[in-house]
């Protein structure tokens, strides 16, 4: 994975969200298994010219283990807050309540090589697709970096997919300007990727709930941290950016022992969170969070390989998953905006690193630190 940005996360300058417990690394890697894997794509400067440049964007993979997952499928749920995207596969998993490929998360314009290479990894993965079994659903998700991208010229190819598939890893997750974030804006600044995860309660106390998000979504003004208007104070100041509409993956994964249906109810809960931050769900926002499971698994014949049992409906710990993917989602954005750096792009638009001294201050005039 490309080099961690330097600047800082949020809580590396007090800003702690939420109440529950950060996991050890307060990333989606702390659910054991899950692995993530970034291509980085920049190249070129100046005016646009497309299928030339400048390049600003990647491909990031999310595997939620290290096995064949079209064996070895997933619970998982997939909710469409706004349906302004490009996704793939998601009718399935709908559908079936199962994620059979790793996910891989893009700009717009590359979904379908996307789709292409994910498609070719799994069938590298089992000779028996489309031979001696049924075909497989990738699942590809997006946002549009067109802003700073030469989004038309398709840069991200094959090879970039299968790199992202190879080398993902557990432990830290690079944030910001990398992968599938590297040309993304949000809340006005510069956005991309960010992740966060809250460590369970009550039974569940062993286990980890992580979010990874793909920002690239809302208006300078609409900025909420630690519920302090940070966005309107930065607009005194002239400070925060107007932007259009943009979109956001999130995907939130967990080693709690949830059904699909339950996971549906996980991914929705994800929308407070980014309510939060300052999502308004614009029109033109393609707005998607996928959940899944990695507690036990689903045979490709639908045998259950592992646990079977899930946390019940009315319990306090299925409430403490809620808070927690609220929680994390809120943070998993906030780490993106801390960690992107200023960016020039094509025909010399710039988006702009959140100015965090200045947001420290607003925290703290606020009694919010």
């Amino acid at each position: 994975m490309s080099k961690q940005p330097n600047r800082p996360r949020c809580r590396a300058i007090g800003v702690s969200i939420g109440r529950m417990v950060p996991g050890p690394l307060n990333a989606i890697t702390d659910v054991p298994g899950v692995a993530v894997g970034h291509v980085t794509l920049i190249s070129g400067e100046g005016s646009l010219v497309p299928g030339e440049g400048p390049v600003r964007t990647g491909v990031t993979a999310i595997l939620p283990h290290q096995g064949c997952l079209f064996r070895n499928k997933v619970r998982a749920a997939i909710h469409v807050i706004n349906g302004f995207g490009k996704a793939t596969g998601i009718a399935q998993v709908g559908e079936l309540g199962v994620l059979e490929t790793p996910l891989v998360l893009t700009n717009t314009l590359s979904v379908g090589a996307a789709w292409d290479a994910l498609c070719e990894h799994m069938l590298n993965e089992d000779p028996d697709i489309g031979v001696n079994t049924g075909t497989v659903n990738p699942v590809v998700l997006e946002c549009n970096d067109g802003f700073l991208n030469d989004i038309r010229g398709r840069h991200v190819c094959k090879e970039h997919v299968l790199k992202a598939l190879a080398d993902a890893r557990g432990g830290p997750v690079p944030e910001g300007n990398v992968g599938a974030g590297t040309g993304m804006s949000c809340l006005g600044w510069k956005g991309g990727i960010g992740t966060s995860s809250r460590k369970l309660t009550g039974d569940l106390k062993d286990n980890y709930l992580g979010v990874l998000v793909l920002s690239n979504f809302g208006s300078g003004e609409d900025l909420t941290v630690m519920g302090v208007p940070v966005g309107m104070e930065l607009s005194k100041k002239n400070l925060a950016p107007p932007a259009p509409p943009g979109s956001i993956v999130v995907v939130a994964a967990t080693d709690a022992p949830l059904s699909d249906r339950q996971l549906g109810r996980v991914a929705r809960r994800c929308q407070g969170g980014l309510a939060r931050v300052g999502s308004v769900f614009s029109n033109g926002s393609g707005d998607f969070a996928v959940a899944f499971s990695t507690s036990g698994t689903v045979g490709h014949k639908g045998e259950t390989l592992e646990n079977s049992w899930s946390v019940r409906d009315d319990s306090l710990e299925m409430a403490g998953i809620f808070r927690a993917a609220m929680e994390a989602t809120e943070e998993a954005v906030v780490n993106a905006l801390f960690a992107a750096d200023t960016m020039v792009g094509r025909d010399g638009n710039t988006r702009k690193a959140l100015p965090i001294f200045e947001t420290r201050q607003i925290l703290e005039r606020y009694g919010a630190l």
